[in-house]
């Protein structure tokens, strides 16, 4: 199933190459004229759920409450998300939070703060980054715009873990995003392998074809985060209509 996004940088919805990000080279696909809350209207409209706002750095809570206000339980909200805000979030009205940098520290898991945070909204409301990049053979999440590798790896028995946890996982390819130079098939086919809760993947996907090939590799159960690639965000492999159209087929 295609999920929306919508990423907020400096207070405006961009689409930027997840690798750059925090660098001094920093590339920006896209930066829309429309207002978050233009797009959350348009999701609201097609009767998409579960797409997520982050907002990448600072200076964007206006845009993102803008946003939840509305579609209000419509769209999750990462960025900057912690035990003392998160209920916040959930109040402007997201249906979920997504959670990242906070739960790490110094490259490890800070278990303490993990479950403040469930104990503070419920595991059934938290969503658990899990953003990676590839070193040798395997995937290990990354913090801090995606700039800093922690020692936690992507697999069976992370995934198994951390379901424990949380009600879905976001899982960003931070190595393709936004190149759209297609997805990272094995990092797919490992997810629908091994994830026991809802996964959505994002990073690569450049045409329908990708969509329905994260279908298939994820055995129907990891849905797809489209961004640069979709005409909504200046992009020409993928109409956002075509993508609207194919959930309705699979529902």
């Amino acid at each position: 199933m295609f999920r929306p996004c919508i990423d907020l940088h400096e207070g405006k919805v961009k689409q930027i190459v997840g690798g750059t990000l925090g660098d001094a080279g920093l590339r920006t696909n896209f930066v829309s004229e429309k207002s978050a809350a233009w797009f959350a209207d348009l999701y609201r409209h097609d009767g998409l759920t579960g797409g997520h706002v982050i907002q990448l750095g600072s200076g964007n809570e206006v845009e993102a409450r803008a946003a939840l206000a509305a579609y209000p339980g419509g769209l999750h909200l990462g960025g900057g998300v912690n035990a003392q805000n998160a209920r916040d979030w959930l109040d402007a009205g997201a249906s979920h939070v997504i959670v990242t940098s906070w739960v790490f520290r110094e490259g490890r898991v800070d278990w303490g703060r993990l479950h403040e945070l469930v104990q503070t909204i419920g595991k059934n409301r938290l969503v658990l980054d899990l953003s990676c990049r590839k070193r040798g053979e395997k995937y290990f999440v990354v913090t801090d715009r995606w700039q800093k590798f922690t020692e936690l790896a992507v697999d069976a028995g992370t995934l198994e873990k951390f379901s424990a946890h949380c009600a879905e996982f976001l899982i960003h390819a931070v190595d393709v995003e936004g190149l759209c130079r297609g997805v990272d098939g094995q990092l797919v086919a490992m997810l629908g392998d091994y994830s026991p809760i809802p996964t959505t993947y994002a990073g690569g996907a450049n045409s329908l074809a990708d969509l329905a090939e994260v279908t298939r590799l994820g055995g129907g159960r990891i849905d797809l985060t489209i961004g640069s690639a979709l005409d909504i965000f200046g992009g020409n492999g993928m109409r956002y209509e075509d993508c609207v159209k194919f959930n309705r087929r699979q529902q």
